[in-house]
This record gives structure tokens, C-alpha cells and sequence, in this order.
């Protein structure tokens, strides 16, 4: 519950900062946390680094959504982005729920050093 919470506030963080600010807001605060849960430090790093990157991405002041914008062709909706986003953002969450159900998966490369 303890880990859902925390991706739960990366997430809506996200929507309304920026990437370094959260990360100097949360990683103080959660990653000691995690560390006496008993959480992997990398396997951790990585669901904060998916979840700061996700909340980069949703609306409504997803800065990741403008850079989108940016760079689409002249007469793109903000909403046809938003639309867009959506399946990445999902596959994102998907991820995250695999990293959380078999964390082996993030922990795999880094112990074979």
C-alpha cells in the first residue's frame, strides 16, 4: 500500500512540476522510507524514475505534452495529443505493475556485475 501511495503522489506531482523539483520534494522523504520497508534501492529508483516520468506526461499540465505539441504537424489539437498520450501512458503503468509484481525484471542486468 505504502508503494502505491508514494507512485500515487509522483503522479500527481507530476502533472504540475517539473522532473528535478519533485525529485528534490520526494526522493528525501521516500527513499529512506523504502529502504526500511525493505525495497530494493535500484528496483525502487526505477518505479520513481517511471513514475516521474508518467506524471511528465499527463494531462493537464504535462510538460512532455507540449514538447508534443511542438513538434506536430501545424493544426493538432492539444486534445488529439492528449489522446495520443494515452496508450504510452497506459503501457507505462503496465510496466510499473510488472516491476512491482516480479521485480526480478529490474533486478536481473544489475546482478549479473
Amino acid at each position: 500500500f505504502m508503494l502505491l501511495a508514494m507512485f500515487g503522489v509522483l503522479l500527481i506531482l507530476g502533472m504540475f512540476m517539473e522532473q528535478i523539483s519533485m525529485m528534490l520534494l520526494t526522493v528525501p522523504i521516500f527513499f529512506p522510507l523504502a529502504i526500511q520497508l525493505g525495497f530494493d534501492p535500484v528496483w525502487f529508483a526505477l518505479i520513481v524514475l517511471l513514475g516521474l516520468e508518467i506524471g511528465f506526461t499527463t494531462p493537464p499540465f504535462g510538460l512532455l505534452l507540449f514538447v508534443m505539441k511542438g513538434v506536430a504537424p501545424p493544426g493538432t489539437t492539444m486534445r488529439e495529443i492528449y489522446l495520443a498520450a494515452l496508450p504510452y501512458i497506459g503501457c507505462a503503468l503496465v510496466l510499473v505493475g510488472l516491476l512491482i509484481a516480479f521485480p526480478g525484471i529490474a533486478l536481473w542486468l544489475p546482478g549479473l556485475g
